[in-house]
């Protein structure tokens, strides 16, 4: 952890602050990482900034409302490894200590604070359990403790494996101190400790900067780059991907690589690989090996024009006279901010996080959208390769267990999930969800396990995500305690990161619609090919009797009026931002209706759109344009560039 080096005792800490009553009101000096706090009074910790992230994930799904990431205790009703760091606290003596967390089935009113954890030092608990009030994030006092000189060990000690969370540690030697939760002023002061300057740093300028990597940015930055561009790619995850990561794991759907331009999807092909053979249901969901996630790091790493920001988001955009100049990233386990410019932008972070920052038109409905999934599995401990081939975190214990004979696997009640006892739901005997398929277990955690319709995909994620969780656990909950069924089997594998489906779409100068679609409508300005149906998700009525406003199956459109003839290829307009002049856009957030979402937004579709803004992009560093110049005056230079085969490299 970075070492912060400026040396303020309590009284000069104070008088820099305005006094105690401003230290109260604008909050704790925040985020120190370092070993030593510069204020003897203060030592603040942030979890992601720990030495060790044990078995604790770290999710950064909610640093639009939260301003930081925290470590999510992921284990599926397992404990996960404590997360430790090391701090040398200024002085001996007593200090209170307050967690910033919550209990995360408090907003349901639900009972049992599932997400407990306790705060180690020097490995003894403190005498507080966190995660068990309040349903907002807040400080949660955890009493006094005695500390000595010299390194002390840290350590977040989860008892559940039930989505503990933990954002941030302090300990204040002055005991009636109460931090603030006020997040302006707490962020203030925890990028003040931290010695981060006010001003981000410098890094550099690009012909393309790339924001969002997934199926369709990583395609957008490794096409531009093959035409001589430089490009800088951010990325918010360790790894590329997105929807089609082992992170979230749906299998990347649609047709590539169709007439008349054949090529489009080239570059599609070389990132995602085979479909996995012998699969049963849905192939969403698979073993994290099918999505190879280095094969998408090794590509991008083999193109020397690209600069890889992974584990950075976009937090702040630059304009100036309608155009992009740069943007602002931090940095998800230092905060350290990066300021990126360029000359061209592509936002393909699905939730048009650059061009809502940039002020361009866009079109959103906080409610009525399709939902996000956090796809699940289960696996049979009775089977000796499902126990090898186990993502679980405590996957040596579980090999021990088989080897000495004993498969059998508990699980806890969980009355503070879905109460399911009583309702039906994909994978209990006799119930299907939509083309689910024979098999019970084929039907659990697949696509159609979805929340969120009425709740807003940006502002609530976290309450989303936690939803499906619920969902989750309440199933098995009920087929391994009330059913008694599945012995042997266990949960495998889930998702923490949200699949989302719907969010903000950017307007260009063409709003493609379902009626496009479904007519045939042929624009000379052919970009990318669309094959998938007009799928559109709402929840299913069969599973929502009494859980209306929190459904979590869903319903796809299907049948007369939402096929159309295929492929389609749909207009390059759609692609850029008709009030922003130098903001492309790939993925789900590209301009069209609600409607018109339902076809193009499966990933290699959303790849090939990535493949062509890259060949766009060139043509507007080539010739001095910007990206409505390339359709009113380039056109068949981009055209000519979509014929090349996706590996042909300029320069």
């Amino acid at each position: 952890m970075p070492t912060l080096t400026r040396d303020l005792n309590r009284r000069q800490f104070i008088g820099h602050a305005g006094g105690v009553g401003m230290l109260a009101m604008l909050g704790v000096p925040g985020a120190l990482r370092a070993r030593g706090s510069a204020d003897p009074a203060f030592v603040f910790l942030e979890a992601e900034g720990f030495d060790d992230l044990g078995g604790w994930d770290l999710d950064q799904q909610s640093m639009d409302q939260m301003a930081s990431p925290y470590l999510l205790a992921h284990g599926l009703g397992v404990p996960v490894d404590d997360a430790t760091t090391s701090v040398t606290f200024p002085s001996a003596g007593t200090y209170r200590a307050w967690v910033r967390t919550r209990d995360w089935v408090a907003p349901w009113d639900a009972p049992g604070a599932p997400g407990r954890f306790q705060l180690l030092v020097d490995g003894t608990p403190l005498h507080t359990t966190f995660g068990t009030e309040g349903a907002d994030w807040h400080w949660q006092d955890g009493g006094t403790v005695e500390v000595g000189t010299g390194d002390t060990t840290v350590a977040l000690h989860d008892l559940t494996g039930f989505e503990g969370r933990c954002e941030a540690v302090l300990f204040c030697k002055d005991t009636g101190f109460e931090p603030t939760n006020d997040l302006d002023a707490l962020t203030r002061f925890r990028r003040a400790l931290l010695g981060l300057p006010d001003e981000p740093d410098d890094g550099g300028s690009f012909d393309l900067v790339v924001v969002g990597g997934g199926i369709a940015g990583t395609c957008a930055a490794l096409s531009a780059a093959r035409q001589g561009l430089t490009v800088a790619l951010v990325q918010d995850r360790p790894v590329l991907g997105g929807n089609g990561s082992s992170e979230v794991r749906v299998w990347p759907e649609g047709h590539v690589q169709v007439e008349p331009f054949t090529h489009i999807g080239d570059i599609v092909q070389e990132l995602l690989p085979p479909p996995p053979a012998g699969h049963h249901g849905t192939r969403n969901g698979q073993a994290a090996h099918f999505y190879d996630d280095q094969r998408k790091l090794d590509l991008v790493r083999a193109e020397p024009r690209i600069t890889l920001l992974h584990e950075q988001r976009a937090v702040r955009v630059e304009t100036a006279d309608e155009t992009v100049r740069a943007v602002v990233i931090q940095h998800t386990r230092t905060g350290r901010w990066t300021r990126i410019a360029g000359r061209l932008f592509a936002d393909c972070t699905g939730d048009a996080v650059v061009g809502h920052l940039a002020g361009a038109d866009y079109e959103f409905a906080p409610t009525g959208n399709m939902g996000n999934s956090n796809l699940w599995s289960v696996l049979d401990a009775a089977d000796e390769q499902e126990v090898l081939q186990c993502e679980c975190k405590d996957k040596d214990a579980l090999s021990a267990a088989f080897e000495a004979g004993d498969t059998e696997q508990q699980f806890p009640r969980c009355p503070w999930a879905i109460d399911l006892s009583d309702k039906p739901f994909p994978g209990r005997a006799n119930y299907r969800g939509q083309w689910g398929g024979a098999d019970p277990l084929a039907n659990l955690g697949g696509w159609f396990w979805e929340s969120g319709f009425d709740k807003d995909p940006i502002e609530d994620i976290e309450r989303i995500r936690d939803l499906n969780f619920r969902a989750m656990y309440g199933a098995w909950d009920t087929l391994k305690n009330v059913d008694g069924m599945y012995p042997n089997h266990r949960l495998g594998w889930s998702a923490f990161i949200a699949g989302k489906r719907e969010s903000r779409r950017l307007m260009g100068d063409v709003v493609l619609d379902a009626e496009d679609f479904l007519e045939g409508r042929d624009y000379e300005d052919k970009a990318f090919p669309c094959s998938w149906h007009i799928d559109l998700h709402v929840a299913h009525p069969s599973f929502d009797d009494g859980l209306e406003g929190e459904e979590f199956i869903s319903q796809a459109t299907a049948g007369a009026g939402y096929t159309y003839q295929g492929p389609y290829w749909a207009p390059y307009r759609t692609l850029y931002s008709r009030n922003i002049g130098n903001l492309f856009m790939a993925g789900r957030d590209i301009s069209v209706t609600k409607a018109g979402l339902g076809p193009v937004r499966v990933m290699r579709t959303c790849g090939a759109m990535g493949e062509v803004v890259g060949k766009a992009a060139a043509v507007c560093v080539r010739e001095g344009t910007t990206p409505r110049g390339v359709y009113a005056d380039h056109l068949g230079k981009l055209h000519e560039l979509m014929r090349q085969p996706g590996a042909t490299r300029v320069g």
